[in-house]
C-alpha cells in the first residue's frame, strides 16, 4: 500500500480558542464522559443480572425437576403476570384457608387422642417415665428420645411456634410413645403388652382419618406449586420490564455519546498548517499495522475513503477537524510506543559481546534485506 500525503503549506489557520477555554472544554467533556461510562457500568451490572436469571430458569425448565416449573408449563406460560402485592394477598389468603383446616384435623386427632389415653391401660404413659425413681439406669441408653402424652399435649397447645406444624408429626409421636415401652421392656412385660395393644387400637383410628391427612397434604403440596408459579412469573415480569428499561437506557446512552461526539467535533479548534505538517511527516514514521489504523480513523468520518486499497492518497487539508485530532492523538501515542519497545531491545541487547553482535548481524542481514523488500513491496509512504 503506497500511502501519499498531500498538505498545502500555504494555509494559516489562527486558534479559535485560548488555552483556557480549551482546558475548560475538556474538563467538560471529561465530566460528562465518565457521567456516561458510569451508566455504562450501572446498566452492564443490571444486563448480567437479567442474563443470569433467563439462564437459571432455562435450566430449571429444561431438568423437569421443579414441580413450579412443571405448573407454569401446564398453565401453558401464561402472557398476564401477578403484582407483588396480588400474590402476597394469595399467599395470605392460602395460608389462612390452610390453617383453618389444619385446626379441623387437629380437632379430630385430639378425639382420637383423648380415646386412647381415655383408655384404662394408658396410665403409664401419660407422664414422662420416672427414671430416677424407678431406678432405670439404662433407660437413656436404650431410648433415645423419651415421649408422653403430656409433653404431646403441652406441644400441640404451645403458641410460640414450637408447636407441630400437622398432624403427622403429633402421629409419629403418639407412635413413639408406645413404641419406647415396647423396645425397653420384652414381650412378657406387662407395659409392652400394654403400649402394644393400644398401638394397635391407635393405628385402626388413625386409619380413619388418613385420607383427609393425604388429601390435605395433596392440596398444600398443589398450594405450594401455585404459590412458586405466582412468584415465578412475578420475577419473570420484574426482569422482562428490567430488559425494557435497560433498552430505553441503551438508546439514550447512544444518543447522549453521539451529542457528545458532536460537540467535540463542534469545539475541535483547527490545526494549524505547521501541526499539519508535522502530522503528515509522523505519519510517514508509522509502522505498516499502525497505518492501517490511521487510515481507518480516516475512513470512519468519510464513507467514501478507501481505506483498504493499494495506493492511498491522503489530503490532510480535507479531513474534519474531529478527524485531524483523532489521528493527532493516535499518531502521537503509536510513536510513543514505538519509542519505548525500541529502547527497551536496545537495553536487553547491551549484554551481548560486540563479536557476538557481529555475529548476529551477518546472520541476520540477509533476512533483513529479504524483510525490507517485502515492505517496500507491501507499503511505500510518500509525503507530498
Amino acid at each position: 500500500m503506497e500511502l501519499r500525503v498531500a498538505s498545502d503549506p500555504s494555509l494559516t489557520k489562527e486558534s479559535l480558542c485560548d488555552d483556557q477555554r480549551v482546558a475548560a472544554n475538556m474538563e467538560d467533556f471529561r465530566l460528562s464522559l465518565d457521567e456516561i461510562l458510569a451508566t455504562v457500568d450501572k446498566i452492564e451490572k443490571q444486563v448480567n443480572e437479567v442474563e443470569q436469571f433467563y439462564q437459571s430458569t432455562s435450566n430449571v425448565q429444561t431438568s423437569g425437576n421443579s414441580k413450579g416449573s412443571s405448573l407454569i408449563k401446564d398453565k401453558g406460560r401464561e402472557k398476564h403476570f401477578i403484582s407483588a402485592e396480588k400474590q402476597q394477598q394469595n399467599a395470605l389468603r392460602r395460608a389462612a384457608a390452610a390453617a383453618k383446616r389444619m385446626q379441623e384435623l387437629m380437632r379430630l386427632f385430639s378425639t382420637i387422642l383423648r380415646q386412647i389415653t381415655q383408655h384404662r391401660w394408658a396410665w403409664p404413659f401419660l407422664e414422662p417415665v420416672d427414671v430416677k425413681g424407678l431406678e432405670l439406669h439404662d433407660y437413656y441408653e436404650v431410648i433415645e428420645k423419651p415421649m408422653d402424652f403430656s409433653t404431646i399435649k403441652s406441644k400441640m397447645e404451645a403458641k410460640d411456634g414450637t408447636g407441630y406444624k400437622n398432624v403427622r408429626e403429633i402421629y409419629a409421636d403418639v407412635r413413639l410413645v408406645f413404641k419406647n415401652a415396647m423396645k425397653y421392656n420384652d414381650e412378657k412385660n406387662e407395659f409392652h403388652v400394654m403400649a402394644k395393644s393400644l398401638l394397635e387400637k391407635f393405628e385402626e383410628k388413625w386409619l380413619q382419618l388418613l385420607p383427609k391427612v393425604a388429601e390435605e397434604e395433596k392440596r398444600l403440596q398443589e398450594e405450594e406449586a401455585e404459590a412458586h408459579s405466582d412468584m415465578q412469573l412475578a420475577r419473570e415480569a420484574t426482569y422482562a420490564n428490567m430488559a425494557r428499561d435497560l433498552s430505553f437506557e441503551l438508546f439514550e446512552v447512544d444518543k447522549n455519546l453521539k451529542t457528545l461526539k458532536q460537540t467535540v467535533i463542534q469545539k475541535c479548534r483547527k490545526l494549524t498548517s505547521e501541526e499539519k505538517r508535522i502530522l503528515g511527516t509522523a505519519l510517514a514514521k508509522l509502522s505498516p499495522e499502525d497505518i492501517g489504523r490511521a487510515l481507518e480513523i480516516v475512513a470512519e468520518n468519510n464513507p467514501n475513503f478507501q481505506a483498504t486499497a493499494r495506493e492511498v492518497d491522503l489530503d490532510i487539508d480535507a479531513q474534519s477537524d474531529y478527524t485531524l485530532w483523532r489521528l493527532k492523538v493516535f499518531v502521537k501515542d503509536a510513536l510513543e510506543v514505538h519509542e519505548k519497545t525500541t529502547a527497551d531491545t536496545a537495553f536487553n541487547n547491551n549484554d551481548i559481546t560486540e563479536d557476538k553482535k557481529n555475529s548476529f548481524k551477518r546472520k541476520r542481514d540477509p533476512c533483513d534485506a529479504q524483510a525490507k523488500t517485502n515492505v517496500k513491496r507491501t507499503k511505500k509512504l510518500s509525503i507530498l
